[in-house]
């Protein structure tokens, strides 16, 4: 205060008002980075705002698209567990005992001939080998085909729509049809091969009282 005694007035005045001045400024500022700062938070609020409500959003989304798969996985798991089941209707398609009633045949057909073959005299060590082979082969085809139809016929086992089951036995019975019908036919050329190699005519009543031939 001393030095301000020792200044004129007009100087005086003018210290005065410059410390005024600075610290007006000094406010102002402050006052100023105040706003801005206020406008920043205020910014930032409503950023996380939309923040929030996109999250919500996502949410709720994500709650249909699950609620959504869910059901169109029940959906197909019933579909699917349907499909192991198996319809009364295939079940007692005629066929089913066709094939069966043509699968014993061929195992009795096959190990009768096979045996009178055998006793016939008429065939070399050799060829009864390859009827054996031709036998086998018939024995394990047919033995395939009771597997397919076992599995078809069987609940749990395959996936298929009643369509595809009786389709799949259609299969299994043309192809049980066609083995029999091999069978008896080399059964039948065997028989008449031996009769043309019988001897004599003793000989040859002798095989068709062993063939069952009148």
């Amino acid at each position: 205060m001393q030095i301000v005694k020792r200044l004129s007035r007009p100087v005086a005045i003018s210290l005065v008002m410059l410390c005024f001045t600075l610290h007006a400024n000094a406010q102002s500022d402050e006052l100023q980075q105040l706003l801005l700062d206020i406008e920043k938070l205020t910014q930032f609020k409503s950023i996380l705002s939309d923040m929030k409500k996109g999250y919500q959003i996502y949410q709720q989304g994500y709650g249909t698209i699950s609620g959504l798969s869910k059901g169109n996985f029940d959906l197909h798991y019933v579909y699917l567990t349907g499909l192991l089941a198996v319809n009364p209707a295939v079940l007692n398609n005629s066929r089913v005992g066709q094939i069966m009633s043509q699968q014993s045949d061929i195992i009795s057909e096959y190990k009768r001939y096979a045996s009178l073959f055998r006793q016939s005299g008429s065939f070399s060590p050799a060829e009864l080998g390859y009827m054996d082979n031709v036998y086998n082969q018939l024995v394990k085809q047919s033995n395939a085909n009771v597997d397919d139809l076992a599995n078809v016929t069987t609940a749990g086992k395959l996936r298929m729509s009643d369509d595809d089951r009786l389709r799949a036995i259609d299969r299994i019975y043309n192809s049980s049809s066609d083995q029999l019908q091999f069978l008896r036919y080399f059964n039948r050329q065997a028989v008449l091969l031996s009769l043309r190699r019988s001897k004599d005519l003793n000989d040859t009543k002798t095989l068709k009282r062993l063939y069952g031939i009148n």
